[in-house]
């Protein structure tokens, strides 16, 4: 594979990351292999035998977001999923057994509370805390396994993974944190002490709403065997297409995410100078109750913005009078999204309560499209 490490910029790094050395007539970045079996005479031996095990597009893929995730390590192993989903259930139920304790956000992204009832009915004790003030110290005693979610979805608290995870593994758990809100490119969890870092490929890093993915990056080695037999067993497994689509999206993470965030950052501030209050959430801004922490431990703060309009009637209006912004779920997409987070049904949010995911539009335009939907849906 091409050497990377060498780079110090992120742009380069995501530019380059993952690609192999170069062929003379050969791609630099080869296209998708859609085997399911391989050639394989005699013994079993070599990397690829078969397509639920490995496949030559997962790995460069994989090695790309390895790099990002934890540069210059040669001691971190990423693995590809079919889905956020897919990653996140392949850390839980490879490391957890009948009576071991999780502890896990209790403000976290919608899906959380299915896991919970799974794991409870395997004979797994479940923990919940908020993410905010770093709450799961307190119930940390006697876990198996702590699972962070910062900045959370949709709420945008933050906590201290250092503090969480020195403490968690001072009482013998391991540590995971879902990164999907932050990317790799936001901040890097397993430089901060956690045992893996979770995240939803779906989201910014692939960036153009047209792939499923997920991901799992851990630097223990036994852990990830776990993983590893869990997602062979499982087959959760991405397709060979959507593998290489993510791959190469990544070479414009860093240009998508400093527009992003500077848009994020400019809606926010909008929202926040707006004449009602609207309750803006953003680690980015200042005076943002995660901001000092997230401060501390994220090099950019994200695209997703949240706020909350009066009625369930007003947002609607909002959303409907954005011009620029598809009413759309999911987020970190290159053009902005935004949803009534309340719809599901699975977030404890006021039906007011808006997810907006800002895309790389100009943002003069992408501001002054916020700023009139609100003036429109006033009346």
């Amino acid at each position: 594979m091409r050497e990377t490490t060498g780079a110090t910029g992120e742009g380069t790094r995501a530019v380059r990351a993952g690609l192999p050395e170069p062929v003379k007539n050969e791609p630099t970045l080869p296209g998708p292999v859609f085997a399911a079996h391989f050639h394989l005479p005699g013994d079993v031996e070599g990397p690829y035998t078969y397509g639920r095990d490995e496949n030559p597009t997962w790995t460069l893929l994989e090695r790309a977001v390895g790099e990002l995730e934890a540069p210059g390590r040669d001691d971190v192993e990423t693995l590809v999923f079919a889905s956020g989903m897919a990653a996140i259930s392949s850390v839980l139920f490879s490391q957890l057994r009948a009576g071991d304790t999780v502890v896990m956000p209790d403000d976290g992204y919608q899906a959380l509370p299915l896991v919970h009832e799974q794991l409870r009915a395997y004979g797994i004790q479940v923990r919940t805390a908020p993410t905010g003030r770093d709450a799961q110290l307190a119930v940390l005693e006697g876990a198996r396994l702590l699972w962070i979610e910062t900045p959370s979805n949709p709420g945008l608290d933050v906590c201290d993974i250092r503090r969480l995870a020195d403490a968690a593994h001072a009482r013998g758990a391991l540590v995971a944190v879902d990164n999907t809100l932050a990317t790799p490119l936001g901040q890097r969890p397993l430089q901060l002490g956690a045992d893996f870092s979770v995240a939803s490929g779906t989201k910014q890093l692939t960036g153009h709403g047209d792939v499923l993915l997920g991901y799992v990056s851990g630097r223990d080695a036994e852990a990830m065997a776990a993983v590893r037999r869990w997602r062979k067993l499982v087959g959760a497994i991405p397709g060979p297409m959507e593998a290489w689509l993510a791959h190469r999206s990544i070479a414009t993470l860093q240009l998508r995410v400093e527009r992003q965030s500077a848009n994020a950052l400019a809606v926010a501030e909008a929202l926040r100078d707006w004449p009602e209050e609207l309750g803006v959430r953003y680690p980015g801004l200042p005076g943002d109750a995660s901001h000092k922490i997230a401060s501390q431990q994220m090099r950019r703060f994200g695209c997703v913005v949240s706020f909350t309009l009066p009625t369930r009637a007003r947002a609607e209006r909002f959303l409907d009078a954005l011009r620029l912004v598809d009413d759309a779920t999911s987020f970190g997409g290159v053009r902005s999204t935004a949803e009534r987070r309340g719809r599901w049904g699975g977030d404890a949010v006021p039906d007011g309560f808006v997810r907006f995911s800002a895309g790389a539009e100009d943002t003069e335009d992408l501001v002054a499209d916020v700023r009139r939907a609100l003036r429109e849906s006033a009346g």
